[in-house]
């Protein structure tokens, strides 16, 4: 199967790379900021599926940035899966938990009322809209807390931090589920597949590790997998402010995915892991 992806060094797209054969565009081979120049590469490459590993992810920045991130986040997928919809073949595209208001103490089920807080969540709805609109063949894909080996994710930061002080102070009334873009991967590569058989799956699913926990907590977890000793203090969100507005509950209801594709939730403290030991090799 002939599989096209845009992103190229982002985290799931690394990813990707290195578990499938696929194509991976860069930006200079598809511009995110042109909607039109992505349908063109899409149509030029003639691939079997399509997967959107790429975003404006930089969150505090989309709030004075907010025309690109309409661009890349909204613009760019809807033109994206109406191309793959004229060539009738599926569409996987990666979207967030920030779609929520972070409201509650209870998991978003996939339809649930949107409501965003800022300018990143707001784009990738755009986004997602832009996707169902289509009328292709699609499965939307909003994740979490994304961690690897690879870029800068809280596990790095983490762990540069970790060996610097005897004591971090990390949010801990943001709680959700951390996942390792790896297994982020896997799950877009068995989702077209079997959307390529099954078109009738088309929708809107959750993927995160589980269990749920908060960032405090998950930097705790992070110390104990890799033997730093590094003391955490829970703080409130409040005492760390941010130009964007983080959700406070991105716990999301896993059931959907499990149900339609027989992908099971994956257990982040084990991809932990693997993402430590990976680093220690790309470190060596």
């Amino acid at each position: 199967m002939k599989t096209l992806v845009f992103g190229k060094t982002g985290q799931v797209a690394l990813e990707l790379q290195a578990r499938a054969d696929v194509i991976a565009l860069d930006r200079t081979q598809a511009d995110l900021c042109d909607g039109a120049a992505c349908a063109d590469a899409i149509r030029a490459h003639k691939p079997d599926a399509v997967i959107n590993a790429a975003a404006y992810t930089a969150v505090d920045k989309a709030e004075s940035d907010e025309e690109t991130a309409t661009l890349v986040n909204g613009a760019a997928p809807a033109a994206m899966a109406g191309a793959c919809a004229d060539l009738d073949i599926p569409f996987v595209h990666i979207s967030t938990d920030y779609v929520f208001d972070g409201s509650g103490d209870t998991p978003w089920p996939v339809d649930a009322a949107t409501g965003p807080l800022g300018v990143y969540g707001r784009t990738k709805l755009q986004g997602e809209e832009g996707v169902r609109s289509a009328g292709g063949t699609y499965a939307i894909l909003r994740t979490s807390w994304v961690v690897s080996a690879h870029g800068n994710n809280f596990v790095k930061t983490m762990l540069r931090l970790g060996a610097e002080r005897d004591l971090l102070t990390i949010v801990a009334d943001q709680v959700g589920g951390p996942t390792a873009a790896g297994d982020i991967a896997a799950a877009c590569l068995e989702i077209v597949q079997q959307l390529r058989t099954d078109p009738g799956k088309s929708g809107t699913y959750h993927f995160s590790g589980g269990p749920d926990v908060s960032w405090a907590d998950f930097a705790r977890e992070i110390f104990a997998q890799a033997d730093i000793t590094c003391d955490v203090k829970d703080i409130p969100s409040s005492d760390f402010p941010t130009p964007a507005k983080r959700p406070k509950n991105s716990r999301m209801d896993y059931s959907a995915t499990h149900n339609a594709f027989g992908i099971s939730r994956p257990d982040w403290r084990l991809s932990l892991s693997e993402i430590l030991k990976n680093i220690e090799v790309l470190t060596s």
